[in-house]
């Protein structure tokens, strides 16, 4: 009697499509301690000199808004630990004005140390930069990022489905992603974009403080040495800004969007296949 054999089930498989080029990961990741270490030394400068500055109040010693926000949440909040302003000449304790710069910056009074490494970290965040392009360049992620006509609308999309989210979770109802046909919705298209621009104009703004006489020019552009830190000031803080937005989208959009970025190639779905002009014609088997 002849035994049957079992034919062994094929491998599954799963199809995926390249998503980031390697310089383009490495460099994102890169930024992280770039950007944390340009925003701790930057504080610490701007706690030597003020870009918002008060008239100087005796009753609070203090005439930067930085410092008066410091004193009120020790302050508000009953954070021990800290000395008022009229505290006995001689407190060991540190002052309440310095509470965000003790907790925000590397420390208050290092600016030759704080000005050394911010620009160590300001060199090492523009060869990051060029990195970043040339992976762009290489993989043709630049293509993902250029608006086209459906982005208003999409955008309202998304937005629509970002604030239902939450509700619609809680309340146990279905609420569809929108169907997305390209690599990057467009709010996260918007955002993204805005990143290499940004950092341009950190750049530029910073190069107009380092050297005003030299660069009188570029100092101009931005409406004079005081415009120009007021931009360089604000930049750091959209920087800021972007993270929160762009971690809970990456978390609302799926494990696959944040994986993407550390192996280079996302699990092509049936609703979000890559159809713009910057998916490649082949997707390979995992």
């Amino acid at each position: 009697m002849a035994v049957a054999h079992a034919i062994p089930a094929a491998p599954e498989t799963v199809a995926v499509v390249p998503k980031h080029h390697i310089l383009v990961r490495i460099s994102h990741w890169l930024n992280i301690p770039l950007l944390l270490g340009l925003g701790l030394s930057g504080m610490s400068i701007y706690w030597a000199a003020p870009v918002y500055k008060h008239a100087y109040h005796e009753a609070t010693a203090s005439d930067d808004y930085v410092a008066d926000l410091g004193r009120w949440i020790v302050t508000h909040a009953h954070i021990h630990g800290y000395a008022l302003p009229g505290a006995p000449e001689g407190d060991p304790r540190p002052a309440a004005n310095d509470w965000i710069y003790n907790h925000f910056s590397l420390g208050t009074g290092l600016l030759a140390n704080a000005l050394n490494l911010h620009w160590l970290f300001a060199y090492l965040f523009m060869a990051n930069g060029i990195l970043y392009l040339i992976g762009l360049s290489m993989g043709g992620g630049y293509k993902a990022l250029l608006p086209r006509r459906t982005d208003p609308a999409q955008a309202f999309a998304m937005i629509r489905f970002y604030l239902g989210l939450v509700p619609a979770k809680l309340l146990r109802k279905p609420w569809k992603h929108p169907v997305i046909t390209s690599k990057y919705n467009a709010l996260q298209r918007g955002a993204y974009a805005s990143m290499p621009v940004a950092a341009t104009l950190s750049v530029l703004t910073g190069w107009a403080i380092h050297k005003p006489q030299q660069l009188g020019w570029l100092q101009g552009l931005f409406g004079g040495y005081d415009l120009a830190r007021v931009w360089h000031f604000w930049l750091m803080w959209y920087f800021a800004a972007f993270v929160i937005p762009h971690v809970v989208l990456v978390l609302v959009d799926g494990w696959d969007t944040l994986r993407s970025m550390v192996v280079g190639w996302s699990v092509r779905t049936p609703h979000a296949a890559l159809s713009d002009h910057s998916a490649p014609k082949n997707s390979r088997k995992k």
